[in-house]
């Protein structure tokens, strides 16, 4: 890609929209950027790894993703030319990623360093709004899916994946049932099942996984 060509893409994201050429160009050195280039199918973000920096797409696309107790693929976003990627995580500074993310295609990818956001009076107020944005990320997953067993399967994966095999949830049975979008009554019968089935067990909210749930 030119330099101009570059730039173009770099306007459509937020963080550099309405910039002059100069003006962007001073922004990339003060994010330190390092440019990559990745084949189809190259892993972009590793998971379990550092997240030390951000990336924002210059050409192809990335599709991010993260996998459930059963080894279920689940998308979490795909990110297109002009957009960026992994940028609470890199606020929050994950010392493990919990997603990892795979090139669609040829990509060019540069990726900036967030340090000077977590610097100020302001970066309180950005910590919060990462926390928030990530808890919204996780509850978008786990009501995406259609039956409550896939909701509670979601739900368990990312307490599990943080916590291991036995955690307590921070709901009571009919907030577990708000949070998931259905009855008490259903969340119950299937919960049932689940113990009998010998899929899981639990004690109010306590929770503990026996062996991989089936979908």
């Amino acid at each position: 890609m030119t330099q101009n060509e570059i730039y173009a893409v770099l306007r459509r994201s937020p963080l550099f929209e309405g910039m002059t050429d100069g003006e962007i160009n001073r922004e990339l050195q003060i994010y330190d950027v390092l440019p990559r280039s990745y084949v189809k199918g190259e892993t972009v973000l590793s998971l379990g790894k550092p997240v030390l920096r951000f990336g924002i797409i210059l050409s192809g696309s990335v599709q991010v993703m993260r996998d459930d107790i059963n080894g279920q693929r689940m998308i979490m976003a795909t990110v297109q030319a002009g957009q960026t990627f992994a940028e609470s995580l890199c606020f929050r500074q994950e010392t493990e990623a919990p997603v990892y993310a795979l090139a669609l295609g040829a990509c060019d990818i540069y990726w900036l360093d967030a340090s000077r956001f977590r610097r100020g009076p302001e970066a309180r107020f950005l910590s919060i709004l990462t926390e928030k944005t990530l808890s919204m990320n996780d509850r978008i997953q786990v009501l995406s899916k259609l039956t409550i067993r896939d909701k509670l399967n979601a739900l368990f994966s990312l307490y599990a994946q943080s916590r291991g095999s036995e955690f307590v949830l921070p709901f009571d049975r009919e907030s577990l049932a708000a949070y998931l979008g259905t009855n008490r009554s259903a969340l119950s019968r299937e919960m049932s099942r689940m113990k009998r089935e010998g899929l899981i067990e639990y004690s109010g909210s306590r929770i503990r996984l026996l062996e991989t749930i089936n979908e």
